[in-house]
């Protein structure tokens, strides 16, 4: 086994198993049949993110991208699904999957239609991707802001800053091993900030108690 599929099979492992730790929401909605105090958001913009690297990937012949957003996308849709039948805001979910169904079939008909297949497809879905990726590690910082404040970690997993950390690690390996700066660039920033949480929970973690609720990718 080279170096590319040692890292292809880390980037598979480690992602699958960021995207399960949802599992523990939805855990927690069949046992309370409810949906309250779980957020719906990072579910829905989690599976758009899984949608367009699975576009990329195919796009690449990258079955590594393929096979690892296949699996984050039916999670996701998983999670949507289970969200809907135990929450009481129907109306608002539904308005924000429709809402994002459209622009994913609005970004589908500008790839497909408005760019030729090509290497300019390729980079500007690559660049689309990466913002969105880049923006999903980078919005949570003011809760971490929030934290340093407070002293109180308990708004954080200890278990997904982990697998984060090692997941956004392996991309980067993978995508400068592959030179694909759209792999690595998008992914860096998990990287630091999984730092950040990590000393986090090393400063703040002896005073607070308490096990969070999962955000996904909220890092």
């Amino acid at each position: 086994m080279d170096l590319t599929q040692l890292l292809s099979w880390a980037c598979i492992v480690f992602t699958v198993g960021m995207f399960s730790t949802g599992l523990t929401d939805l855990k927690k909605m069949r046992e309370s049949k409810s949906a309250d105090n779980i957020q719906f958001l990072p579910f829905l913009t989690t599976c758009l993110n899984n949608l367009g690297w699975l576009f990329y990937g195919s796009l690449k012949s990258d079955h590594t991208i393929v096979l690892v957003n296949i699996i984050g996308a039916l999670l996701q849709i998983l999670y949507i699904v289970m969200y809907f039948l135990y929450t009481k805001q129907k109306r608002l979910v539904t308005l924000q999957t429709l809402s994002a169904a459209a622009v994913l079939i609005f970004g589908w008909l500008y790839f497909t239609t408005f760019l030729a297949e090509g290497e300019a497809q390729l980079n500007q879905l690559g660049l689309t991707c990466s913002v969105v990726t880049v923006s999903m590690y980078l919005s949570p910082l003011t809760d971490l802001v929030a934290i340093i404040r407070s002293g109180n970690v308990q708004v954080l997993s200890f278990p997904l800053t982990v697998a984060t950390f090692f997941t956004s690690t392996a991309w980067v390996l993978y995508g400068l091993q592959l030179n694909d700066y759209y792999i690595m660039v998008p992914n860096t920033p998990g990287i630091f900030t999984s730092l950040i949480r990590f000393y986090l929970f090393w400063k703040f973690a002896s005073t607070s108690q308490g096990s969070p609720s999962y955000k996904p990718l909220h890092i």
